[in-house]
């Protein structure tokens, strides 16, 4: 049926996909809830705004004054360079990569499900930080309800999987077909927004809107416990070529470290991470705590990091980096930026 959905719903449409801040996202359902249009063709839509709505409320809110919360957070605010989702069945490794990794307190255990609730950790490289958070696995039996809501911040995906299972294959089918039940799609990074065998909605019906809250995460295989394949690399490729998965791959293993080196570098470049350095007139650039964005990023989205008001107000910038012709360049709001470039911002 059509939704007839109105320019400021799709206003605040648009806002929310960019969205990056719970606050953000919050205020823009808020928008799309009271811009909707009031008929029979929105109803399913409404129910699930009001649903996300109350659950990123709660998580916002925190717990109770002179209360416990409920239960342990399941949406995790998003921290670092980017936040990237660890995914896969029951004991593949996850845990004992996350701890690896993080330095977390991850629990291990020779057991399914030992994971319960996401688990945030960071993994470092080079001079910035990737948010690598620990979920329950995924199986054809159980997978988490909250999951979708779950991944909604994330910026990608690891897959983590145990190539030393016979039922390998099938595993990997069954984690992709429950996650696009909770219209999560696992993709690659050349091409996020396509996904196979997955038929877009007919333009202006309430399909299409719902298709907001589908994720579509770039995603790279980790074939972890390598230690128990006689030649890693060749396993890797046959399983590859068998189910014509199009993911960056690595061969790892949480035991003995292998491959472990590679996965930030990995991230770095399947998440197409920019790394800017602000600068202030007169003074030397803080070469310490670089901002982060994506490949594409704009100088105005560089403003937009330091603070909204800034953004606005933006009359140009000098930029010193590959993304000029010279050093102390002066730009527009809208100049393209580059990793490593130096900025220095004047409203």
């Amino acid at each position: 049926m059509p939704a007839n959905l109105s320019p400021e719903f799709k206003a605040a449409q648009d806002a929310y996909r960019r969205a990056r801040e719970p606050e953000e996202r919050l205020e823009c359902l808020r928008e799309m809830l009271r811009t909707i249009p009031r008929h029979k063709g929105t109803e399913h839509l409404q129910a699930d705004l009001r649903t996300r709505i109350k659950e990123l409320t709660g998580e916002l809110t925190g717990p109770r004054r002179g209360g416990a919360r409920g239960g342990p957070a399941i949406v995790v605010r998003p921290e670092g360079a980017a936040q990237v989702a660890l995914l896969g069945p029951p004991n593949t490794g996850k845990s004992s990569l996350h701890v690896r990794l993080t330095g977390s307190h991850a629990v291990v255990g020779p057991y399914p499900f030992a994971t319960k609730f996401p688990l945030p950790g960071m993994l470092p490289f080079e001079d910035v930080r990737f948010q690598l958070v620990d979920l329950p696995p995924v199986s054809a039996e159980v997978v988490e309800p909250w999951l979708g809501n779950a991944l909604q911040h994330a910026d990608g995906a690891l897959l983590v999987l145990d190539l030393s299972e016979p039922d390998c294959v099938e595993l990997l089918e069954v984690v992709r077909r429950r996650l696009e039940e909770k219209h999560v799609l696992l993709v690659s990074p050349e091409s996020p927004r396509q996904a196979a065998g997955v038929l877009a909605a007919p333009a202006g019906t309430e399909a299409e809107a719902l298709d907001l809250f589908r994720v579509s995460l770039k995603s790279a295989l980790l074939a972890n416990k390598a230690e128990r394949l006689g030649d890693p690399a060749a396993e890797l490729a046959a399983f590859r070529e068998i189910t014509g998965m199009d993911f960056p791959a690595l061969a790892v293993s949480a035991e003995t470290g292998l491959g472990l080196s590679g996965i930030g570098p990995l991230l770095f470049s399947m998440l197409g991470v920019v790394r800017v350095y602000g600068k202030t007139p007169g003074h030397a650039p803080d070469r310490d705590r670089p901002f982060t964005l994506r490949r594409g990023a704009t100088v105005r989205d560089v403003a937009r990091l330091v603070h909204r008001d800034l953004a606005r107000d933006l009359r140009f910038a000098r930029i010193w980096g590959s993304s000029v012709s010279f050093a102390g360049e002066q730009v527009s709001a809208e100049h393209a930026v580059r990793d490593g470039d130096v900025v220095e911002l004047h409203a």
